[in-house]
């Protein structure tokens, strides 16, 4: 790494009375991890970067799909189908080939997650699913490292800072004095779910780097123990205290080895819908007395053409339960969440005189794994 005093690089921020060389040091000696290389991943780590982070790591174990490129402009048409980790790398290491790139091209989980956060300085959450964000609260606050928190979702958009000293006394808030009790997989949508207007990511997701620099450097007040929230539609922002609740620390596991055996996905997992793995998906499209259900909106990708099916949209759902004569139904939405919450529906209409199942993680993953 080139830490010269007056590097030309960082001249704009660096003649900044309130900044100057010495934060500009302190950007270039910090250590910060991106978990998730996606909508507001791609503008954090870009900005992070062109900051002088001096190490920053990044974690993705997806690859690039035609679908994410409206708001992960971090990528191209041409990156279609390549690693995310392993592409955003290469190019943050040419936007600032100065500071150093680790990408790990995994999915973060409770065995590998407290050895990858141990060695950062700062966590910046930017995953779109409650499992992960409490996994990774939890071990933020295991290993004692601020966690920078983004979740958006149709046009509006979150952001607070946990696990960070305020300097006042207050005792630090974590992800779980904001939700105590996680939703169940069905009860919320995420963005494949309920959608996401393209140029909301990159406002929560670079207001989440400015969170990273202003913690590293010690200017201007952060979002700790508050909590932002910002509507694109109005442009209205509310902010709001998160007190530090008696219970919350009862509920994250008591130590490392404790955290290592959490079963997170179980604990945000649905209560009701009999879900089918993929395999048996496999094997029940092969049975002619099954009916296939896409409760997908009319023109959602992938399209599918493998086997016959009928598209009923979720939201229109009104009158189809006098329609369908079958005793087998089998509901597939893009990852498992609205088929789920339509086989909720299809077994309180039909109690026990028709099995329905819903398939887990969606057509998405299915077709993924075809094209393998």
């Amino acid at each position: 790494m080139i830490h010269k005093q007056g590097n030309p690089r960082y001249q704009r921020q660096t003649s900044l009375k309130e900044f100057g060389e010495a934060s500009q040091e302190k950007l270039c000696n910090s250590k910060v991890l991106v978990i998730g290389a996606g909508g507001l991943g791609c503008p954090a780590l870009q900005y992070l970067a062109g900051a002088g982070i001096g190490t920053l790591g990044l974690v993705d174990h997806d690859t690039v799909s035609l679908n994410n490129l409206h708001r992960q402009v971090l990528y191209s048409t041409d990156d279609i189908g390549l690693s995310k980790a392993l592409r955003a790398a290469d190019i943050l290491r040419a936007l600032n080939p100065e500071i150093y790139i680790i990408p790990y091209n995994e999915q973060l989980n409770p065995t590998n997650a407290i050895n990858i956060i141990s060695q950062f300085d700062i966590v910046l959450d930017g995953t779109d699913n409650f499992a992960s964000r409490y996994m990774i609260n939890d071990a933020c606050v295991l290993t004692n490292k601020p966690m920078i928190y983004g979740a958006i979702s149709r046009f509006e958009g979150q952001i607070s800072v946990f696990n960070c000293d305020t300097g006042n006394g207050a005792r630090r808030t974590n992800y779980r004095d904001l939700f105590p009790v996680p939703p169940k997989e069905d009860e919320i949508l995420s963005c494949s779910e309920a959608g996401v207007i393209g140029v909301l990511p990159g406002i929560i997701g670079t207001m989440m780097a400015n969170e990273t620099i202003k913690l590293i450097i010690g200017i201007g007040t952060t979002l700790s123990n508050r909590l932002m929230t910002f509507n694109s539609l109005t442009n209205q922002v509310y902010e709001m205290e998160i007190q530090a609740g008696k219970e919350t620390r009862s509920l994250i596991p008591e130590n490392i080895a404790a955290f290592q055996t959490t079963n997170y996905e179980l604990m945000c997992s649905a209560r009701t819908g009999n879900q089918i793995d993929i395999t048996l998906f496999e094997q029940m499209i092969l049975d002619p007395s099954v009916l296939f259900i896409d409760v997908r909106e009319v023109n959602e990708i992938p399209v599918v053409a493998n086997f016959n099916h009928v598209n009923l949209p979720l939201s229109g759902f009104k009158g189809v339960f006098e329609k369908i004569k079958e005793e087998k139904i089998v509901l597939f939405c893009q990852s498992g969440m609205r088929s789920l919450s339509a086989a909720r529906m299809f077994s309180e209409h039909y109690g026990n005189s028709k099995k329905v199942y819903s398939l887990k993680d969606g057509i998405v993953a299915w077709n993924n794994l075809r094209r393998k």
